[in-house]
């Protein structure tokens, strides 16, 4: 029982719960398009070390990290809704009614916090990448005469993926408890945009509320990137011991 809202008197279960599946969508939509970009710069980045093609990734993760995303969203909002008027400015249409209204609107604060996401793991995975290929293995699969890309999939990404899945566990986390600055700019219905007004209003049931279900997300999410390191590295897998 998390009480009821002091401004208008609702269940504050029922009112988290409704702004829940918004936030699912944009943090779903956000970590599809993050990790469409970030793998293969990444990979290549650390495929070709020094080229051209890394500093230029490199340069456009530095300058694409250190924008800030309500900031990007902006631009983004004026370039495409304001001056080309491909997408909508603000609001999330339902789904089931208007799907390709819906599409267009999600994009923007999809791609917005996406590419930050982006980058940061392109950067880590280039690192790790680029430390696991000089491993014993690799050159020991090599050596049998693997192909290229069966050494880079079975045997050097798996591990490379380890620090990548730490940073994307906690951006997901984050995600999923709500992105406050772009949800309050971009109008989307979402648990970030619940916390701002719940702070605007001074409303402390539904604030408490929101750091309940903040902190629990986080909690799941540590738990499910904790279990897919032993997916990805048979090394750390749980067994049973043997007496």
């Amino acid at each position: 029982d998390l009480g009821v809202s002091y401004i208008n008197k609702f269940p504050v279960r029922d009112m988290i719960s409704q702004r829940i599946p918004a936030t699912i969508e944009l943090a779903i939509a956000s970590i599809i398009i993050a990790v469409i970009i970030a793998l293969p710069l990444g990979i290549l980045s650390a495929l070709r070390p020094g080229s051209f093609f890394d500093l230029a990734v490199t340069t456009f993760s530095a300058l694409t990290y250190a924008m800030p995303g309500f900031f990007l969203l902006v631009l983004l909002v004026i370039l495409f809704s304001q001056a080309l008027r491909w997408l909508p400015p603000s609001g999330r249409p339902n789904l089931a009614d208007q799907p390709v209204l819906f599409l267009k609107s999600i994009i923007l604060p999809a791609f917005t916090l996406g590419i930050g996401i982006a980058t940061n793991l392109a950067r880590y995975l280039r690192s790790s990448l680029l430390e696991v290929l000089d491993q014993d293995y690799v050159r020991t699969a090599r050596a049998k005469g693997l192909r290229g890309s069966i050494v880079l999939i079975r045997h050097a990404l798996p591990n490379a993926l380890i620090p990548v899945v730490t940073i994307l566990g906690l951006q997901l986390g984050d995600l999923l408890s709500g992105a406050i600055i772009v949800e309050s700019i971009y109008a989307w219905p979402g648990v970030g945009r619940l916390t701002i007004q719940a702070i605007e209003w001074r409303d402390y049931a539904l604030l408490q509320a929101n750091v309940l279900f903040i902190v629990i997300v986080f909690l799941l999410i540590n738990l499910l990137t904790d279990l897919t390191y032993g997916w990805l590295d048979p090394r750390i897998r749980f067994h049973k011991s043997q007496v």
